[in-house]
C-alpha cells in the first residue's frame, strides 16, 4: 500500500510539475499557469522596448503565489554625470535609470482594510508581460500587463480590477506620485512616476475598471509624455500586429513557430532615438544607443531587408554610415563600436571588426536589392577587404587582436573567425560587384582572394583537434571552441563532418554550444553565448546535416521559449546572466532564412535556395519575405524521394517558380526575369 500511495504521489507531482510550465498559446503567445495545491515558486526577467525607453522586469513568484515585481527603467537618451569616484569608462554606460519595487503601485482599500491580490492564476507573454490574479478575499480580481511607449519616455503598467462578486464593492485609493531629478550633459533630467486611479472607485458585480502607472522621464523643459493607457497599449500592438504579419515561419513544430515570432519582436523592439539616427542596439541593461561592428553590422542588420522592416533598415543604414566615416586612406583600424550616441570606445582593439563589417554589409546590401544602398555601402566593404588583405600573415590568413569576445578567451595573433569573416565577405563581394557592374578586374580579384584564402584557412587552421579532423581556432590552441563553425557557415566544407561532430557530440549541453570544453581552465568549461549555438545551427544545416541539426535545434529552442528562462534566446552565461540582448534574435531568425530554407544572395535581384527538409516532416514554408526588392513566400513540399519547391508572389498570389528536385546542388533564382 505504501508503495502505491508513493507512486501515486510521484505521478501527481509530475502532473502538477508539468501544468506549472510555459505552454503555447498561440503563434504569439506562451502561458504559464500556477496550481493552488502545488509549490509556485518560480522567477525570471523579460526586457521591452521602445525608441525612447527599456525596461528589464524582474517577476518572482513565492510558493503560495504571491507576486512581486521590480522594474528597471532606462531612459537611453539621458546620460546623468557619473561620480567622480567612478573609473572613466562608466560614461560607455551611463543611462538616466532606476529600480521600482511594487512600493509604487496606487492602494487600495475595501471598508477598514487594505486590497491584497489573491495569488497568482498565470501569467502570458505576447509581446507584453501579463499577470491574472486569483480573486482577493474581497472578491477583487487583479490584471496586470507592463509594456513601453513605442515613441515616449515612458514605460507603462496596466491595473485592471475586476468585481467578481455578486454585489457591488467600493475602493478607495491613494495614489502615488513622486519626482525627482538628476544632471548630465544635456541638461537637467526629471524622473516621474504617477498613477491615475480615481481617489473612489465603484465597481458593480461583475464590472472592470482599468488604471495606470507610469515611469517617466523629462529633459530640461519637456513636457510630459502624453501617451495614455489606451494609446500606449494601442501602439504597442500595432508594433506586434506588424512583426506577427510580416516573415511567417510555418512547419510541423509548433515551437520553432513561436520562438521565430518572438525572435522578430526582440530583433525589432531594440531600435532608439539617437544622434546617429535611428539605431539598433542591444539592449540588456548595459549597451544602449550604441553600435557594435558585431551585433549590428554582422548579426542584425541583415536580416532586417527579409523582415521588410522600415525601422529596421533606416537603423541598418545609419549604423553602416557611422563605421564608413571612419574610412582613411591610411588603413588604420576601425572602432568596433560606437557607444552612448557616437562616443568611440575607450581603447582600440582589432576584434577583427572589419571582416564583420564586410561580411554583414554586403549581406545587408545584396538582400535590399536597392543599387543606389549598395552602390552607397561599396566604398565601406571595399576599404573593409582591402584592410583584411593588408593584415594577412605570410601563412596567409588574417592577423587581428582579438575575435568578438574582446580578449574573454585568448584568441593568439590570427583567428579562425576573423578569417572565415572575411572569406564570406569576399564572396558577397564579388557576387554584389557583379550585380553592381564593377570593372571586371574588381570582380576577379574577389574570386582569386577567395580562393586563396580558403586554401590559407585550411592549411593554417586544419587540424586534429582533440581527435576530430576540424579546425584549431589558433595557432598552439589544442581544445575544440565553438567558432570552428564559421567555415561551414561560409560555405566550407572539407572538414564538416567532424566539425559537426565537435559541436553536437563535444561541445552541446542543454543550453547548446559551450565555447570551449578546457580541462586547463575548467571555468571556461562553464561559459556559453547563444550566438555561438545560432551560428553553429546556421552552419549545420547548410553542411547538409539537417536531421541532426533539427534535433538540437527543436532541443534548444524549448529550452529558451518554454523553459527555466524565456522567452528569447540569450548573450552569455555567466557573463550578463543570460540577458536578453537583442541582435541574438535576429540570429535566431537567421537560422531559418540562411540554414533551413538555405537562402543565400547572388546578387541585387537573385539568389540561390536549398532547402534542407527534414525527413520527419513533409512540408515547411517561409511566407512574406521581402527581400532583393520584392515579396514572396517560398514553400517547400516532399514528393516521392524528390523535394518541390515554389516560389509565389505576394502581390498576385502566383506561383512565379515551381522545381522538382533531388537537390543535390542549390537552385538559382533570378527575380529579375521571372
Amino acid at each position: 500500500m505504501k508503495k502505491l500511495l508513493k507512486l501515486l504521489l510521484l505521478v501527481n507531482l509530475t502532473v502538477l510539475a508539468q501544468e506549472n510550465q510555459w505552454q503555447i498559446v498561440s503563434k504569439t503567445e506562451i502561458a504559464r499557469s500556477f496550481d493552488e495545491n502545488s509549490n509556485q515558486a518560480y522567477a525570471d526577467n523579460i526586457e521591452m522596448a521602445g525608441k525612447r525607453v527599456a525596461a528589464i522586469i524582474s517577476y518572482e513568484i513565492d510558493s503560495v503565489g504571491n507576486l512581486s515585481v521590480e522594474r528597471q527603467v532606462f531612459f537611453p537618451q539621458l546620460h546623468p554625470f557619473i561620480k567622480e569616484s567612478d573609473p572613466g569608462w562608466h560614461i560607455y554606460r551611463s543611462y538616466l535609470k532606476d529600480t521600482h519595487a511594487d512600493a509604487i503601485l496606487p492602494r487600495f482599500f475595501i471598508g477598514n482594510k487594505q486590497f491584497a491580490p489573491g495569488p497568482l492564476k498565470k501569467m502570458t507573454i505576447n509581446g507584453t508581460l501579463h499577470f491574472e490574479h486569483r480573486p482577493s478575499k474581497s472578491g477583487i480580481l487583479l490584471e496586470r500587463r507592463f509594456l513601453p511607449s513605442m515613441n515616449e519616455r515612458l514605460f507603462l503598467e496596466e491595473l485592471k480590477l475586476t468585481n467578481s462578486t455578486n454585489n457591488p464593492i467600493i475602493l478607495n485609493t491613494k495614489n502615488t506620485r513622486f519626482e525627482y531629478g538628476d544632471q548630465g550633459a544635456e541638461g537637467n533630467f526629471n524622473t516621474i512616476v504617477t498613477t491615475d486611479a480615481p481617489s473612489t472607485i465603484h465597481l458593480k458585480a461583475g464590472e472592470s475598471v482599468s488604471v495606470s502607472v507610469k515611469i517617466m522621464a523629462t529633459l530640461n523643459n519637456e513636457k510630459l509624455p502624453s501617451g495614455s493607457l489606451q494609446e500606449t497599449i494601442s501602439n504597442r500592438n500595432s508594433f506586434l500586429k506588424s512583426m506577427s504579419g510580416a516573415l511567417q515561419l510555418e512547419t510541423p513544430n509548433p515551437v520553432l513557430n513561436t520562438l521565430f515570432e518572438f525572435s522578430k519582436i526582440r530583433a525589432s523592439e531594440s531600435i532608439y532615438e539617437s544622434k546617429l539616427g535611428l539605431i539598433h542596439s542591444p539592449g540588456g541593461g548595459r549597451y544602449y544607443v550604441g553600435i557594435w561592428a558585431n551585433d549590428q553590422a554582422e548579426y542584425v542588420s541583415p536580416f532586417f531587408p527579409y523582415l521588410g522592416y522600415g525601422i529596421g533598415h533606416e537603423s541598418a543604414l545609419n549604423m553602416y554610415r557611422a563605421f564608413a566615416k571612419e574610412i582613411n586612406p591610411e588603413y588604420s583600424k576601425l572602432p568596433y563600436a560606437f557607444e552612448v550616441e557616437g562616443l568611440p570606445p575607450p581603447g582600440p582593439l582589432d576584434r577583427g571588426d572589419a571582416a564583420m563589417i564586410a561580411y554583414g554589409a554586403s549581406q545587408y546590401a545584396l538582400a535590399t536589392g536597392d543599387a543606389t544602398i549598395a552602390e552607397e555601402l561599396w566604398p565601406l566593404i571595399s576599404w573593409c577587404l582591402e584592410y583584411n588583405k593588408r593584415q594577412l600573415n605570410k601563412e596567409g590568413v588574417v592577423r587581428s587582436e582579438s575575435d568578438e569576445m574582446e580578449g574573454r578567451i585568448e584568441t593568439g595573433t590570427a583567428n579562425l573567425s576573423t578569417s572565415s569573416l572575411y572569406y564570406g565577405a569576399l564572396r558577397h563581394a564579388h557576387d554584389l560587384a557583379t550585380s553592381l557592374g564593377k570593372p571586371k578586374s574588381v570582380i576577379t580579384r574577389y574570386r582569386k582572394q577567395a580562393k586563396t584564402l580558403k586554401k590559407a584557412i585550411e592549411n593554417y587552421f586544419g587540424a586534429t583537434v582533440e581527435g576530430l579532423d576540424t579546425y584549431r581556432y589558433y595557432d598552439g590552441h589544442k581544445y575544440l571552441r565553438h567558432w570552428i563553425c564559421l567555415p561551414l557557415v561560409v560555405g566550407i566544407h572539407d572538414r564538416k563532418d567532424d566539425t559537426i561532430t565537435a559541436l553536437f557530440d563535444r561541445l552541446w549541453t542543454e543550453n547548446g554550444v559551450h565555447v570551449e570544453k578546457n580541462s586547463d581552465n575548467p571555468s571556461i568549461s562553464q561559459i556559453f553565448w547563444d550566438r555561438g549555438t545560432l551560428y553553429a545551427l546556421r552552419g549545420t544545416f547548410l553542411a547538409g546535416a539537417t536531421d541532426v541539426s533539427l534535433e538540437k535545434l527543436e532541443q534548444f529552442s524549448k529550452e529558451r521559449l518554454l523553459g527555466k528562462r524565456v522567452p528569447y534566446v540569450v548573450e552569455a552565461y555567466p557573463e550578463g546572466n543570460m540577458a536578453h540582448l537583442s541582435a541574438e534574435s535576429g540570429l535566431y531568425c537567421r537560422v531559418f532564412i540562411e540554414g533551413l530554407f538555405g537562402i543565400n544572395p547572388t546578387g541585387l535581384h537573385s539568389f540561390s535556395v536549398m532547402p534542407n527538409l527534414p525527413k520527419k516532416w513533409g512540408k515547411m514554408a517561409l511566407r512574406k519575405i521581402k527581400a532583393f526588392g520584392e515579396g514572396f513566400d517560398i514553400e517547400v513540399v516532399r514528393k516521392e524521394r524528390l523535394t518541390k519547391i515554389k516560389i509565389i508572389d505576394n502581390a498576385s498570389g502566383k506561383t512565379i517558380l515551381e522545381n522538382v528536385s533531388d537537390l543535390k546542388e542549390p537552385i538559382n533564382i533570378n527575380l529579375s526575369k521571372i
